[in-house]
Order: C-alpha cells, then sequence, then structure tokens
C-alpha cells in the first residue's frame, strides 16, 4: 500500500492506494481514505506526514490482519461498450486448476521438451496439450470449439489453433512413447496396480457416407489399411468405424490403448497391444481378463506363457455336449459362499419371500469342469490352405484351463424378465405382420416368431405366423448360469471375483463417449484422429486418478457430480482488484479442496493468488 493525493491541491486528501497485479497487468485503487488536509489539522500540525506513518502501520500490520478494502459503487454505471456480436461471460473457470495438479504431477511437459529438442518450433506444445486436456473434461467440444472457447479459464492461454494442430502431430508421430510416459508416471500419483489387466475393445463411428481407402506407403511400399472403415457396430449404425482397445489395471485406471481400422477383427487387436504392454511393464507377470468375444484361442495361448494367465468369459452354448451335460447334469455343485453341497433344482425351487432364504437367494452354485481340448470350449483356428486362402476351421489344439461354471436365482429371474417383455412385444408384432416386410433378427424380438408356410401344390403359400415355444424353452434352458474359462488354479472365489469386475471398463468407455463427448470426432487425417483419442486418453488418466485420490480419502461422487462441480468453479474478476467466487461449497468441493490442498474455497482472491496457484 502507499500513499496518494494530489499535490496541486492546497487542500488535498489523503488516499490509501493499492497496487493490484492480474497477469501481466497492474491496477492500481484507492481503498482508503485518510482524511482531507484540512481536517487532519485538527490531528497533527504536519497532515503529510501522519499520512505517511499511517500507510508504513498500515503496512507493517497487513501480514498480521486481514485486509480491508473500501470501494465506492456507482449504480448507474453501464457496461463497457463493445462491437462483438454478441455476448460474452466474464465469468473464469478455476476448476482446472484441480486437474492441473494431476497433469504436472504427470509431468507431460517433460515429455515434450525431450521430443522436440531438436526443433524449431515457436510455440508450447504442453500448454496446447494441456488446455485441450481440460477442455475435453470439461467443456468437450471441437478443436475449433475449444480454441474459440478458451478465454473461459482464469490463465488465458495464449496460443493459435494451428498449434493446437500441430501439437497433434507432435503426440501422434510420439505415439508410444506418450502413452508409456503416462503410465510411468502415474505410479508417482498413485500405486498402479498391474495384477490383473482388462482389455476390451468399443467403436467410434463417423457420419461420413464412404469408408477410407488403403493407399501404398511412397517409402515403405507397404499397404496401408484405411483407418475409418465399413464394420460391425452393437448399435447397428450404417457408418464407417474406427476401433479402439483399451488397457485398464485392477484399480480401474487405463494403461495404454491402440486405435485400428473399423473392420479389424476385434480379437486381432489384443496381442498386438499386449506386447507394447508388457514392454510397458518391464516383463511383470499379470492376468489377462477380458469377455468371451476377446479370449479367442491365440490369445489363450499367449496368456499361458511368460508368467501370465487368463480369465475370459465362456460361452456355455459355445461347449461340447460332453461339457454341457456336466453343466446341465445337477451333480457336484457347490454354494460359493459355504463351498457345501447344493442342486441347481434347490437353487430354483425354494422360496425366495423368506427371511431365511435370503442369504441364499443372494448366493451362486457353482462347479468346475476340465477342457484341455480347444475343441470342447468352441475354439477355432484359421489354416492357410494350398490355395493360400485362409480357413477357419474347429481347433485340435490342447490348452490346459478349467471352466468355472456358475448360477444364480437373482439372474436367471432378471433373464426371464426381459425375455418375457420381449415376447409380449412379439405378440403385439403378430397382430400387425406383414409378410413382405418381415424380417428375423438374431437378438430382437423377431427371434420368437416363427414362419409356418402351406399352400396346396402350384398354388401360392400361405404364411402364418405364431409364437415359437421352442426357441423359448431352448434360450430358458441357460437362464442363470455363466462361465469363466481360466488356467490358474487358484481360489475359485477370487477368479470369479477378479472377472465380476470387468464392467470397469465398460464405464471408461463411457465416461469418455458420455462425459467427454469422444464422438463426434472432427477430423479426417488419419494422425489427427488418432491423436484426438490420445487426448480423450489423457483425460480419462487423469480423471480416474482424480477418482482414486479421492477414494484413497474415504469420498466417492459420481463423474457427473465431479465434473459439474469443477464446471461450477468459476470466479468474477472485480475491476482487477479480486476476484469473486461464482459458485458455493459442497460436498465435491470440499473433498476436492481438502484432497488437492488446492485452497479454491474461499469467497474472494487476490490476483496474486490465483497467479501464484497456476505457477
Amino acid at each position: 500500500m502507499k500513499l496518494y493525493y494530489d499535490k496541486r491541491l492546497s487542500n488535498p486528501t489523503y488516499y490509501i492506494q493499492e497496487g493490484f497485479r492480474n497477469g501481466k497487468k497492474v491496477t492500481s485503487k484507492n481503498v482508503g481514505k485518510i482524511g482531507k488536509h484540512s481536517e487532519l489539522l485538527k490531528l497533527t500540525d504536519d497532515p503529510l506526514s501522519y499520512a505517511k506513518e499511517h500507510i508504513a502501520k498500515l503496512n507493517e500490520e497487513r501480514n498480521k490482519t486481514k485486509v480491508t478494502l473500501e470501494m465506492r459503487l456507482d449504480l448507474n454505471q453501464k457496461i463497457q461498450s463493445s462491437t462483438e456480436l454478441i455476448s460474452s461471460s466474464n465469468r473464469l473457470n478455476i476448476g482446472y486448476l484441480i486437474l492441473q495438479k494431476l497433469y504436472r504431477a504427470l509431468d507431460i511437459d517433460s515429455f515434450f521438451k525431450n521430443v522436440t529438442e531438436d526443433s524449431k518450433i515457436t510455440f508450447n506444445p504442453d500448454q496446447v496439450n494441456r488446455f485441450m486436456t481440460y477442455a475435453r473434461i470439461l467443456e468437450p467440444d471441437s478443436k475449433l470449439g475449444t480454441y474459440d472457447h478458451l478465454y473461459r479459464y482464469y490463465e488465458s492461454p495464449d496460443f493459435e489453433y494451428i498449434h493446437m494442430l500441430r501439437t497433434m502431430d507432435i503426440m501422434e508421430q510420439n505415439y508410444d512413447e506418450y502413452l508409456s510416459h503416462l503410465f510411468h508416471h502415474s505410479e508417482t500419483i498413485v500405486k498402479r496396480n498391474t495384477s490383473i489387466c482388462y482389455f476390451d475393445c468399443t467403436n467410434y463411428y463417423f457420419e461420413i457416407e464412404t469408408g477410407d481407402d488403403d493407399y501404398i506407403d511412397e517409402v515403405t511400399g507397404e499397404v496401408i489399411k484405411g483407418l475409418r472403415k465399413f464394420g460391425l457396430a452393437k448399435d447397428h449404425k450404417p457408418n464407417p468405424l474406427v476401433e479402439m482397445g483399451l488397457f485398464m489395471d485392477a484399480n480401474g485406471i487405463p494403461l495404454t490403448m491402440c486405435i485400428t481400422s473399423g473392420s479389424d477383427n476385434e480379437q486381432t487387436t489384443a496381442i498386438p497391444l499386449e506386447k507394447q504392454l508388457t514392454k510397458m511393464l518391464a516383463g511383470k507377470k499379470f492376468i489377462y481378463c477380458a469377455d468371451a468375444g476377446l479370449g479367442s484361442l491365440n490369445i489363450r495361448q499367449f496368456n499361458s506363457m511368460g508368467g501370465r494367465a487368463f480369465i475370459v468369459t465362456q460361452s456355455i452354448k459355445k461347449l461340447s455336449e460332453v461339457l454341457k451335460d456336466a453343466v446341465f447334469n445337477d451333480f457336484d455343485y457347490r454354494l460359493l459362499s459355504s463351498n457345501k453341497p447344493v442342486t441347481i433344482k434347490q437353487m430354483k425351487s425354494f422360496d425366495k419371500n423368506l427371511d431365511d432364504n435370503l442369504p441364499l437367494y443372494n448366493d451362486k452354485a457353482y462347479k468346475t469342469v476340465y477342457a484341455d481340448k480347444a475343441v470342447d470350449v468352441g475354439l477355432s483356428e484359421d489354416i492357410v490352405q494350398k490355395n493360400g486362402k485362409i480357413k477357419t476351421v474347429k481347433s485340435k489344439a490342447r490348452l490346459k484351463q478349467r471352466i468355472i461354471i456358475t448360477f444364480s436365482r437373482k439372474m436367471m429371474e432378471y433373464q426371464r424378465a426381459i425375455r418375457n417383455r420381449q415376447i409380449e412385444r412379439a405378440k403385439k408384432l403378430l397382430k400387425d405382420l406383414d409378410p413382405d416386410t418381415y424380417k428375423k433378427g438374431s437378438h430382437d424380438v423377431t427371434r420368437f416368431i416363427k414362419r409356418t408356410s402351406t399352400g396346396k401344390s402350384g398354388e401360392k403359400a400361405t404364411d402364418t405366423f405364431t409364437i415359437n415355444q421352442d426357441v423359448i424353452a431352448e434360450e430358458e434352458k441357460y437362464d442363470g448360469y455363466y462361465a469363466v474359462a481360466t488356467n490358474l488354479d487358484d481360489d475359485t472365489k477370487k477368479i470369479l471375483a477378479i472377472s465380476s469386475q470387468r464392467y470397469k471398463i465398460e464405464d471408461c468407455f463411457r465416461v469418455m463417449k458420455t462425459n467427454f463427448s469422444a464422438r463426434p470426432v472432427y477430423h479426417r487425417n488419419r494422425e489427427r484422429i488418432k491423436a484426438h483419442f490420445m487426448v480423450c486418453f489423457t483425460a480419462l488418466l487423469i480423471y480416474r486418478l482424480l477418482e482414486a485420490k479421492l477414494d484413497a480419502n474415504g469420498t466417492h461422487f459420481s463423474t457427473e457430480n465431479i465434473i459439474e462441480t469443477l464446471k461450477n468453479m468459476e470466479v468474477v474478476n472485480f475491476q482487477d482488484m479480486f476476484y469473486l467466487s461464482a459458485y458455493s461449497d459442497s460436498q465435491v468441493c470440499s473433498a476436492l479442496n481438502s484432497v488437492f490442498d488446492s485452497g479454491l474455497d474461499k469467497k474472494y482472491y487476490l490476483p496474486k493468488e490465483l497467479n501464484k496457484k497456476v505457477k
């Protein structure tokens, strides 16, 4: 603080003036009044010296006491005129500063310095990547949309749109090194549990009518397959796709990923990415865990070597007749909780409404069968014929593994409730079914409709549609049953517990698709598409690390609640003197401030406080 008065006046007023630094800008404001020269003459013979001494005392005591500001407001003052087309908000987000603590801990800045040390770039790719990552979590948009909204962050980063594209190019050119860097530095934030590595794939579709063409690399002569290709989609959208394969650790935190052509068989993505993962883990042993679609013979064989193991979902319908008999013969089943003998008949017939039977209703029956022949679990392999064509045949290989079969009364009732609703929909379809447009699907309700054609020789046949009870009965046989295949000799309960955590990787995909809006992708270039998902992966990693830190503190909140809180943590600039919080306290806000010691729980902030947090 300093003294201010107009030296030109014979009777000046002495003010307490404060200098406020907001970024590179310094603003001086009168924050207090000492008094007029004539008024102070009643107290002292030397008003100027008195005023200077008063300022000196304030500066001496300011660190011991709270700063009080005196302001005058003109309620008739209008907002500053502007030629902009639309009005903009003057709120600035500071919630990203919590994300920044995790981003900084990943030391991504050193990665960019290493990969660009020989280049002559004139911008900071780390800053660009930082704000692309924050925006993906807080305000997902296209890269251009992100660039247009950079003013909404307190830091107000200074870079151009072209710098965003150039940063993406740098990331894609160093794809493996970037993902490896993220993993190794994440271990300094939380302890990574890589004893179990979960794998799954998902598709992202593009709003285009034609897929990418294959092309020949001019240097190597290699044929490069187009990235956006038509392939199988769970939602049956007729659009070109790209496929993402994702590995996750036992705590639900992502490890690494791959982006491949949408027409690729997802089973072919597992082993190449797993080889990259083994390099990252420096040869550490782990258990590969995936669903049935990612448990081919090659994958199981690969994870029977090098100290690795596998736990994959096993389709009961694909088992050989001998093993199916073992599933349904109701012999040697035991309760998972107590290992006591039980029969499936007992599991299906007890009265679930009795309080004494509630533990049994929540329990499962299980049995173990051994299947050393690949053909017994429905596995196949590709063989190259003499004409060079590849033919898929039933495998004759032998592979040590056991099948753990479980039965759950609760699951049986759930599956039957779903099917009964589908049957009711099928019955409604029968009333208005058009034989000319009737198409039977393998997974929709039309699978329960049976068509019977009758007619005399030489006459047009008549179609009759009825509910197919044989299909219903066949499906009901499998209600409540579930199976996993493994080459481990560990306790059954432990293996089933590991398999039950696969839902976490589906949740990773949900967060990326729903909360981070990873799709639509506003890029056509192959490298930029991959870089886009690298940004999404970085955002997912930082968010999961944030969750892990909260969970370790005994607090857990939904994804929506955490992101909404971070988005709402905004401040308003008051004449460059201070910032006023435009958000309220909450359970999430308190937990974030406590865990990350961010100090973002104040009503007012001086600019130098927030600038210090940025640095």
